[in-house]
């Protein structure tokens, strides 16, 4: 169904049971059907967040911007964890980060990242966009657009986007589809409101799914209606 996507990865997701940290249990599953992915030749780039770690209200009495590089760190060490992973499984990957730390990890460049994906690599991107202020969602629909990626599949901890938290309100309804402009109109919490605008700016279509079933990620790849599909 795609030629290039990317993929949002919660850093929830990659604790697994253990709520914090890394799993390499979880970790490997998801990378167990990354592999699949890769193997169909469908060039993928993937961004992942540092929830599991740290998140920016942690930090509500420390100064933001010190507190949005905290996260950015934690999202280079979800990378690197999941690097290791693919490499383990025969992928070959690369982290690419948005700030320089050229001893563990390359420095973003557009460039660099396409001439990857087409030799077949996963190219990992870290370090949210290297500036404070701006979330891992941001990232990602920055990425996606920057490497003309055909959809950016968002694995989350829910399985769609609901008009409300359902973790907290039962009457909460599931949307198969809606448009970024609801989104915005709604103020749906699918992504914060920078990334809905890039993505609506760039009619880049977007697909929320549960990461909680890994073989989501290869059931959206092939076409399946799961989720929530914006466009």
């Amino acid at each position: 169904m795609y030629k290039r996507i990317l993929l949002k990865i919660s850093g929830e997701a990659l604790a697994g049971e253990n709520k914090v940290g890394i799993n390499s249990k979880a970790v490997g599953e998801i990378c167990d059907r990354i592999k699949v992915v890769s193997e169909k030749k469908i060039e993928l780039a993937i961004v992942v967040g540092g929830g599991n770690f740290w998140r920016g209200r942690d930090g509500h009495e420390m100064d933001r911007v010190t507190s949005d590089y905290i996260g950015m760190l934690a999202t280079v060490m979800n990378a690197l964890a999941v690097k290791d992973a693919l490499e383990s499984r025969g992928v070959c990957a690369v982290v690419e980060t948005a700030i320089d730390m050229n001893t563990i990890a390359e420095s973003y460049t557009k460039r660099n990242s396409e001439k990857y994906l087409k030799e077949g690599k996963v190219v990992i991107f870290a370090a949210g966009t290297g500036h404070p202020y701006f979330s891992t969602d941001t990232c990602a629909a920055l990425r996606a657009v920057e490497i003309n990626a055909e959809a950016i599949l968002v694995a989350k901890t829910i399985d769609g986007i609901y008009s409300a938290d359902p973790k907290i309100d039962s009457s909460a309804v599931k949307y198969d589809n809606i448009s970024y402009e609801d989104i915005l109109k709604k103020n749906l919490k699918a992504m914060d409101s920078t990334s809905t605008a890039i993505c609506m700016e760039n009619n880049m279509p977007l697909v929320v799914f549960s990461i909680f079933e890994p073989d989501n990620i290869i059931k959206v790849v092939n076409g399946e209606n799961i989720g929530t599909i914006v466009k």
